[in-house]
């Protein structure tokens, strides 16, 4: 058997068991299992795979994507930027990857118009940097957007009509509004937000954030997170499915 799994911590609820133990039954795959690992200390990952031998690949989620690096044989360039969701493990050694660029790329690219050149990125954490990537890579100028910026970042009291009007893209990478808090969202003067406005949420619940909600009501487009979790989970399906 071999086992898949989930290493962040918390982990109430997990997309992924759920995805992929469907997966496994519909599609009459055996010998696989999904499992979820939560670990209060990134510290604990030796001894996890220590104690599960069976264990041949990893999502990974809040608050890890960064703090595992150090932890990986070899980084896909994928995760060069300095953030691993997919860790592989051949042979004893463990190679991270990035899923979540291939995920946002694919998932925004149809959306997009001429005007979004510049976007405001809302967090600072190892999705964002995915975000980032993804969005330099496209051309677009990015901001972040935090609550304790550094140097060259915006704080969220700095955000104003004129910023708004010269970043047409928000992309929220904060779990601010996820399910079961969802009254709540990123602090943002949505007011000033016109029809030229794209905001993508990476939360998936509830389907529309209170973020989205805000950005609706002003007539921007909006796309929250789900079809990036599809798309990355199949990206990493493949990854772990290479030489198996």
């Amino acid at each position: 058997m071999k086992t898949l799994g989930l290493i962040g911590f918390p982990l109430s609820h997990s997309f992924s068991k759920k995805y992929f133990s469907e997966k496994f039954e519909q599609e009459k795959i055996e010998g696989w299992q999904y499992e979820l690992f939560p670990l209060e200390t990134i510290e604990q990952l030796p001894d996890l795979l220590a104690k599960n031998p069976s264990i041949v690949g990893l999502n990974v989620t809040i608050p890890y994507k960064e703090a595992v690096i150090p932890y990986m044989d070899e980084v896909d360039e994928s995760a060069a930027f300095g953030a691993v969701n997919t860790i592989k493990i051949e042979n004893g050694k463990l190679r991270g990857f990035n899923t979540d660029v291939y995920g946002f790329e694919k998932s925004l690219k149809p959306l997009l118009k001429t005007h979004h050149t510049a976007a405001l990125v809302l967090g600072t954490g190892g999705a964002a940097k995915a975000v980032v990537s993804v969005l330099e890579r496209l051309g677009i100028v990015c901001k972040y957007v935090s609550r304790t910026p550094n140097e060259g970042q915006f704080s969220y009291k700095n955000i104003d009509k004129n910023i708004l009007e010269k970043h047409s893209l928000i992309v929220n990478t904060t779990p601010l509004g996820m399910y079961p808090k969802v009254e709540f969202c990123p602090n943002l003067p949505y007011e000033q937000l016109t029809d030229k406005h794209l905001l993508y949420d990476l939360v998936y619940n509830p389907n529309v954030t209170t973020f989205l909600k805000n950005g609706k009501k002003q007539g921007a487009d909006i796309k929250n997170g789900l079809e990036m979790l599809y798309l990355q989970a199949e990206r990493a399906w493949s990854i772990w499915n290479e030489e198996f």
